[in-house]
């Protein structure tokens, strides 16, 4: 497969008339060129991700209006919700969806994704774990005025099986859900345990973080899981580990926490761990605080695009108050929305002037991936015939190619994967009482192209005009006899 990724260019759709050789005639065909319009997109599984509960519940959706989902932050495409079990589960067997449910229908209802952490350690609120686990038995260490779990007690592992279950019994395969963080270990679900470790001379080491992964992996089947990279350390540059490689196996990918919390040449560690993954799951960032980062100097806008590009980074935490945020980096927010996750150009389309039905046809199509990661999701390519009322005359599906083969490519590299493939319109068919043919009027149609399922529902937006808004794209005229 042909590895593709060129620069944005463009807003225009030329359309060019050709003539293309037949036996004995010449059969006049159009061509349209595409161009990317340079539009941010929302699709599943890539963006930016708003926090809604992060480190404590007011930061950062709490101040928005229940009607206020930051529709103008461009490309945002997920909320995010990390909180603590205790919160979750205050009691036993005792779940308080609503604290997760009531903040994520809003983005839901607005046709965004959501992705969750749910903790078992803070250090803003006196613990994570529900005490009621404690009451139970499960063994715990204070530190600094935070309970911490002893991560192998059997009643402590036990009492996360049962709330694993429970959420993924809830959530495990819903498309709207974009991943589910591994967050019973360590600090804020990061796998930070250096606080515990030197106070107490307890260390958790490789089996205690693989059975916390075997609970999540058992119940979640479906639904994308990942881990923080800081299970293996938070500043060892090195890409390979026990615990990592064990994740891969898994399929859980990882999550970066640690973009531009340190200063560089430190702003993160773990760019050469994400090529381990990026080839096959997505990999997901998050930046520090932006305005802790601000503070201590370790902001850089342009660092932040080179973590994408390096990490080939499907979703991108928005790990501040939104609009603020949006403000301060309008540029390269731009930027990033061009290059991060998949972003699927069709840079040229060739098909006959004339259709007549019955007989076959040739469409021919150029594609790229001009993003830094595939789609993983995945989607054929269709063309759509329509009447001048919009109506669907023909849906022609390309499914022999899926565009999640499509590889990634620094800007301005890669050449075009090229598509030739033959459709027949209103097909006869012969059955004891004779020949029949769907009917399919003639006359002048309208030519679309989109991405989607194999039957030829849109499912990924495109970067270009024409939309119709069902995510199908206008090509041009084709007439049908």
């Amino acid at each position: 497969m042909n590895k593709i990724c060129n620069r944005l260019a463009g807003t225009a759709l030329v359309v060019i008339l050709s003539l293309q050789g037949a036996p004995g005639i010449f059969a006049q065909n159009r061509k349209a060129l595409p161009e990317d319009n340079g539009m941010a997109l929302v699709n599943p599984g890539m963006g930016w991700m708003v926090f809604y509960y992060s480190n404590v519940l007011e930061n950062y959706g709490s101040k928005l209006e229940p009607s206020d989902i930051v529709e103008d932050f461009p490309g945002m495409s997920t909320v995010f919700l990390r909180l603590p079990w205790s919160f979750v589960e205050p009691e036993k067997d005792k779940f308080n969806w609503e604290i997760i449910d009531t903040p994520a229908q809003r983005w839901l209802e607005k046709g965004r994704q959501v992705a969750f952490c749910i903790t078992a350690t803070e250090n803003w609120t006196r613990q994570g774990t529900p005490q009621w686990v404690f009451d139970e038995g499960a063994k715990y260490y204070e530190v600094g005025g935070f309970l911490e779990p002893d991560y192998d007690d059997p009643v402590f592992l036990a009492a996360v099986e049962h709330m694993v279950a429970k959420m993924a019994e809830r959530y495990d395969g819903d498309p709207a859900v974009a991943f589910f963080a591994i967050g019973a270990y360590g600090m804020w679900g990061e796998g930070h345990t250096v606080r515990t470790t030197p106070t107490h001379g307890h260390s958790w080491g490789f089996e205690s973080q693989k059975r916390i992964i075997d609970i999540y992996t058992r119940h979640f089947r479906k639904t994308q899981l990942c881990i923080s990279d800081d299970y293996a350390g938070h500043d060892d540059r090195r890409a390979r580990f026990p615990i990592i490689d064990y994740a891969k196996s898994k399929g859980v990918t990882i999550k970066d926490d640690s973009i531009l919390v340190m200063n560089p040449p430190d702003s993160w560690y773990h760019s050469g761990m994400a090529q381990i993954f990026w080839p096959e799951m997505p990999v997901i960032l998050e930046h520090e605080h932006y305005g802790i980062s601000v503070k201590f100097d370790a902001w850089d806008a342009d660092l932040l695009l080179k973590a994408v590009e390096d990490y080939h980074a499907s979703l991108l935490s928005i790990h501040w108050w939104p609009r603020e945020f949006l403000q301060a980096n309008k540029d390269a927010i731009g930027r990033i929305n061009r290059r991060i996750g998949y972003r699927i150009n069709m840079t040229e389309a060739e098909w006959p002037a004339e259709i007549h039905l019955n007989e076959p046809f040739h469409i021919k199509s150029a594609w790229k991936n001009q993003g830094v990661a595939p789609c993983y999701c995945g989607g054929y390519p269709c063309f759509t015939l329509k009447d001048r009322k919009g109506g669907i005359l023909a849906v022609l599906v390309d499914t022999e190619f899926n565009i999640k083969d499509l590889g990634v490519d620094a800007p301005g590299e890669g050449v075009p994967f090229r598509r030739d493939v033959k459709f027949t319109i209103a097909r006869v068919f012969t059955d004891s009482f004779g020949s029949f043919s769907r009917a399919c009027p003639s006359g002048k149609a309208g030519i679309y192209f989109s991405v989607g399922t194999a039957y030829g529902s849109p499912t990924i937006s495109l970067p270009y005009k024409g939309d119709d808004g069902h995510k199908r794209y206008y090509l041009g005229e084709v007439t049908l006899k």
